[in-house]
């Protein structure tokens, strides 16, 4: 990625201070989102390495993962699979359990979504501490996907959730970080 796309994509993300308490910086993909020449680049970087090569699935992750995930999923011809918290889904499902701050809470994707051996790509729009991004992977695991890697507009490296994944032996791919919360 060049330094200015970088540049670009950095300066269309917004923080916003405090949110959702004190001392974090909540980083703002809808702002992304909303510039077309933004979110067009930050796909297209996204879609980039993969192109070409045989992906079945994109997994996104409720809610930013999905608009995400459609786009990537429609640019490489392939299936769209929503990972959502539980009881968000019609059909026959199968759910795992994942760590908070303060407790425990699940996601869940229908049973038919992936089949065994599927190459899968997971993405959402950030990663930080990598709770919700390491279920989703155990997740699609348990049910025989071939997790290709995971992509994520933003890290927030100090939290450690990239570390996390790779050591599940999973790809990670970053567009963009930030310090801090």
């Amino acid at each position: 990625m060049t330094a200015s796309l970088k540049q670009e994509l950095e300066a269309s993300i917004r923080a916003i201070k405090d949110y959702p308490k004190p001392g974090i910086v909540f980083r703002d993909i809808t702002t992304l989102l909303g510039q077309p020449r933004a979110f067009r680049r930050a796909v297209d970087e996204l879609v980039h390495p993969f192109a070409g090569n045989r992906v079945e699935k994109v997994a996104g992750i409720e809610a930013r993962g999905f608009i995400l995930g459609g786009a990537i999923a429609h640019q490489l011809s392939a299936g769209f699979v929503p990972i959502r918290k539980k009881g968000k889904l019609p059909h026959d499902t199968v759910r795992i359990a994942y760590s908070l701050e303060y407790g425990v809470d699940e996601m869940e994707m229908h049973r038919d979504a992936v089949t065994a051996g599927e190459k899968v790509i997971l993405v959402d729009d950030l990663i930080a501490t990598g709770g919700t991004a390491e279920a989703a992977c155990r997740l699609l695991r348990q049910m025989g996907a071939d997790i290709v890697a995971a992509c994520f507009v933003i890290d927030l490296p100090e939290l450690g959730g990239r570390k996390k994944l790779e050591a599940l032996g999973v790809d990670v791919r970053t567009l963009v970080e930030f310090d801090g919360h």
